[in-house]
């Protein structure tokens, strides 16, 4: 038991470090290209995921001396990492990548020493798990954000990466002297395990993307995906066997149901976008309980994606390849998950890589729908055995596990609670400090991270209402990082994220101290980016504020059109505050249509559009707005311009004031 113990670390730790450096390492060229809105040289980096064709030319010999330089490479890119500007980071975590890649063939084709029981299946299934289980744990503790990849946790790397090479020191790296002839149903099933892995990165590894896909409640999901994943780690060493009452056909039902409670999950919140000028707008409130059915569904039965990483190495194993027999599969699935990758991109760029990208409009279930439709097609193929033909070990849980897994799931239900409490603020008297943020994905102007900067600005003002854009980061794009759930969370404001995931919109959220009602999503025609207009209201002192965060973008017409709606779903309120990334200068026809009704914080204050301090949002520099009704007025408003601002945008924030 103990070398099977062994065998689960190795993987645990290997997949967290692979799911890490590959979701690092989409997010770096994302960022880097994110700049220019167009794809250049840097998406080349997406070649690191090709390393394992290197094995091609491995002659079998010195396998030691193999690993171990891969594992030294892989070691040094990971703990490196946290401490890296976006270049280094994309150099890095490719290294990281393809070493990793590379390094995946000898450990599926090794044995622990002086074991005749090995069980190589039951190592990577539940190794998987307890990756997962251990993600969402580092995600939870820190607000959103994987811990161990910043300066703060970079700690936790290097101690995990030094566990992982002393237990490879357990492992045989002798090359088995049987070779199949026939590589393709290896092949097969090493691209299933890549599959599998997609859809661990994808979503699994992060619940938070779960929770904004549907808004549900983000605590329960993190627990359920985090009980469910640690749950599989126990089964797995208590009762290694027990898989052997689920015959092929149960196993295909298993999977047909949790693809089916997969894509209802996602399609239960896709909205169907005007589609002409003249198509009224689509409003999107709470979702109801039979809308989040699929998602009950989805998450009870996820753990099948455990069971089908070990019916795919327990047929690797059963061919006995050696490292250099599973390249054709790795090729294959590097080569599925690239293209995963790039189709989840487009469905949230799809105006801006023209002529590929518009068919992937609003099409954010078809990479998940590839992902359990192959891994369920695959599992379907005869010669796919579930059993691992090995005799049951007849051991309870050891109790150090039981210990172990319990204090993960502990902390991870613990932080998601305390991670997600609100404060309570003393109220203004008569004054409301709004501040319009376009935090851009948390980087600043140069395509650095810069969230802690940022929240640090808005510390310092302290808003009662904060409107971020462009923070939709919540996908891996952006290696799922929740940064609208970091800054509430650090804040203690109360949140309304917005248009979801599932939408491709850039993301209109609204924070606030004070309790938001009636918050809901409204989107307009667009023909380039999806316009996704956040409303809320809240009340102070009996009056009732309504909050619009807004970020519209496309051509005149589609600009018209959102701003006719505006002023449409607003024209009965009377406390009106509208405010955001209007993609608007003075000199323009919608921002005019607005002008005409509101009143704009900034040129109230100063006509001239000049601050005394000599700050000028003329002409040219000014398209992030406050209006709000006449019953108000603006006092101080403030532009504070990039670098200065942490983002590439000025961030812009006021006083709101009332009799």
């Amino acid at each position: 038991m103990k070398k099977t113990n062994s065998g689960i670390l190795i993987f645990g730790i290997f997949f967290l470090f692979l799911i890490q450096m590959a979701g690092s390492l989409v997010e770096s060229i994302y960022i880097l290209d994110l700049m220019n809105t167009s794809l250049d040289e840097k998406v080349l980096g997406l070649l690191f995921f090709f390393s394992p064709v290197l094995l091609f030319f491995y002659r079998k010999k010195r396998p030691v001396q193999t690993v171990w330089i891969l594992f030294g490479l892989f070691f040094l890119a990971r703990g490196l990492t946290p401490w890296l500007n976006t270049m280094g980071r994309m150099l890095a975590s490719g290294i990281g990548t393809g070493t990793g890649l590379m390094l995946f063939p000898f450990l599926l084709t090794a044995g622990v020493k002086d074991d005749s029981d090995n069980r190589p299946a039951l190592w990577v299934s539940a190794g998987l798990a307890l990756a997962i289980g251990f993600s969402v744990f580092l995600r939870t503790v820190n607000y959103g954000l994987d811990y161990s990849l910043f300066p703060e946790g970079g700690w936790v790397g290097w101690g995990l990466g030094a566990a992982l090479g002393f237990f490879l020191t357990r492992l045989n790296w002798t090359s088995p002297e049987k070779r199949q002839t026939n590589s393709r149903p290896s092949a097969l099933a090493v691209t299933g395990i890549f599959l599998v892995l997609s859809l661990a990165w994808f979503a699994f590894s992060a619940p938070a993307v779960i929770a904004r896909w549907t808004e549900s409640d983000y605590r329960i999901i993190v627990m359920a995906v985090c009980l469910l994943a640690l749950g599989w780690v126990g089964i797995s060493l208590g009762r290694p066997g027990w898989i052997e009452i689920i015959t092929p056909k149960w196993l295909q039902i298993w999977n047909l149901l949790f693809t089916l409670a997969l894509i209802l999950a996602i399609f239960a919140h896709r909205v169907p976008f005007p589609q002409t000028p003249d198509s009224p707008a689509v409003v999107v409130s709470a979702p109801t309980w039979l809308q989040q059915l699929p998602l009950v569904l989805m998450l009870l039965s996820f753990p099948v994606i455990f069971l089908n990483l070990r019916v795919f190495v327990n047929r690797i194993w059963q061919a006995n390849p050696g490292p250099s027999d599973l390249v054709p599969g790795m090729f294959l699935g590097s080569l599925t998950l690239v293209v995963l990758v790039f189709l989840q991109i487009f469905t949230n760029v799809w105006g801006y890589v023209e002529p590929v990208s518009p068919w992937f409009r609003n099409k954010f279930w078809l990479p998940f729908l590839l992902m359990a439709g192959l891994i369920t097609l695959l599992i379907g193929r005869k010669g796919l055995s579930v059993l691992d033909n090995q005799p049951e070990l007849k051991s309870a849980l050891p109790s150090g596990w039981i210990v172990f897994l319990a204090l993960i799931f502990l902390g991870t239900a613990g932080s998601a609670l305390y991670t997600t409490r609100v404060r309570t603020f003393e109220t203004r008297d008569n004054t409301l400090v709004v501040m319009t943020y376009n935090i851009q994905q948390a980087n600043d102007n140069f395509g650095e991270s810069s969230f802690k900067e940022q929240l640090a600005l808005i510390r310092e003002v302290a808003p009662d209402i904060l409107a971020l854009q462009e923070s939709d980061s919540t996908r891996i794009s952006l290696n799922n990082n929740d940064f609208v759930r970091y800054y509430a969370g650090k804040l203690g404001y109360y949140s309304y994220y917005g248009p979801t995931t599932v939408t491709g919109t850039y993301g209109t959220a609204i924070l606030s101290r004070y309790p938001l009602q009636n918050t809901r999503t409204v989107f307009t025609f667009s023909d380039q980016d999806e316009v996704g207009t956040a409303e809320a209201e809240i009340e102070i002192g009996g009056r009732l504020f309504t909050i619009y965060n807004v970020h519209p973008d496309g051509s005149d017409t589609a600009m018209l059109v959102w701003a006719e709606s505006l002023l449409e779903r607003s024209q009965d309120k009377s406390n009106v505050i509208a405010l955001g990334d209007y993609n608007l200068r003075d000199y323009e026809e919608a921002y005019q249509l607005i002008d005409d009704t509101y009143t704009n914080a900034w040129t109230s204050v100063y006509p001239s559009e000049v601050s005394p301090d000599g700050t000028d949002m003329s002409g040219e520099n000014r398209i992030d707005h406050i209006f709000f009704s006449e019953s108000l007025t603006a006092v101080n408003p403030v532009y504070i311009l990039p670098p200065e601002s942490a983002t590439d945008h000025p961030v812009h924030w006021a006083e709101i004031v009332w009799e």
